[in-house]
């Protein structure tokens, strides 16, 4: 769709940490990545691109029946600024924005997602960083034209550097934006959360994260 709102979704990771892989860990009745994916497009997304390694046929396999596409960073030991570029240069020349979504964020909301896609049309030049009680969080969204200056390099740290005043924050109503998981320990913190949320106690759960 001409002046859509794509999604890269960083699945390459080697869940050194975690010491499996994480991506198709079980999380909801779902999987983490499978979560994922279901935030995005429940978000309004229009082409979503999952970047794997190449270790990643798992991965690979795991997505097939979703609207996405896969593709693989061929850096063995690649960096996720690597991954990204590998995604950026298989997603369709039309996309006017890009959300960078990472599997390690599996409870960001199909509503943040939505609040992107419309600071994408809102502020169409602007690098939009989610923030949850004025933490900023993940995934960003960042213009096409943005995303075609990373290069060899540069990390997505190094753009947001490079231009503060382009950086728009928004704040969004999702402690999801800050749940990172890497770990054992992170892992089973999200699958209470998941729990928590499901019978309705996590408010009282946010509060003593927090």
């Amino acid at each position: 769709m001409i002046g859509s709102v794509a999604a890269i979704l960083l699945a390459a990771g080697k869940s050194r940490r975690m010491g499996c892989c994480k991506q198709l860990l079980p999380l909801g009745g779902s999987t983490v990545i499978a979560r994922s994916i279901g935030a995005l497009v429940a978000g309004g997304v229009g082409e979503i691109v999952v970047v794997v390694s190449e270790e990643g046929n798992e991965v690979a396999a795991a997505v097939r029946s979703y609207p996405v596409r896969t593709v693989v960073n061929p850096e063995c030991e690649g960096d996720m600024a690597s991954s990204v570029r590998a995604g950026r240069d298989a997603l369709a020349a039309e996309s006017r924005a890009v959300i960078v979504s990472l599997c390690d964020y599996p409870l960001v909301s199909a509503d943040t997602i939505k609040l992107l896609t419309v600071a994408a049309g809102d502020s169409p030049g602007s690098i939009v960083v989610p923030c949850y009680r004025k933490r900023r969080g993940h995934p960003l969204l960042v213009p096409r034209d943005v995303l075609d200056e990373l290069g060899e390099n540069q990390t997505l740290r190094d753009l947001l550097r490079s231009d503060p005043d382009r950086i728009r924050r928004i704040d969004v109503d999702d402690l999801g934006v800050l749940l990172d998981m890497d770990t054992p320990e992170e892992y089973q913190r999200v699958c209470g959360i998941v729990q928590l949320q499901s019978s309705g106690t996590y408010p009282n759960f946010e509060r003593s994260w927090l």
